[in-house]
């Protein structure tokens, strides 16, 4: 496993779902068991981690998130998607299979 959050997205084979929290941000937590179901659902298309804006603020402040929660996927290292609030499942899920490459 990589040792830094840079090195996982830079080098991971599968796009990465980012779930950037806060454990005092309600709509976090309304939204994590959608992020761990996808986690589940696109097993092996992807790779789903959570950061915790309050324990990694220099993670949060190098990617400018400013709101939570902010849901960002990463394919070779760059931003392929970035979303913002407390959304519907299925649109999540249609955002993901949007910007998930084609195989």
């Amino acid at each position: 496993m990589p040792g830094s959050f840079n090195e996982l997205i830079t080098t991971a084979r599968l796009p990465v779902l980012v779930d950037f929290w806060a454990g005092w941000c309600g709509p976090c937590s309304m939204i994590s068991p959608m992020i761990q179901r996808i986690a589940r659902e696109y097993a092996g298309r992807l790779i789903a981690v959570k950061v915790n804006t309050d324990e990694k603020q220099h993670i949060a402040a190098a990617y400018q998130i400013t709101s939570l929660p902010t849901i960002m996927m990463f394919s070779n290292g760059q931003v392929a998607m970035r979303l913002t609030g407390a959304l519907p499942y299925d649109y999540l899920k249609q955002q993901i299979d949007e910007h998930l490459p084609h195989s």
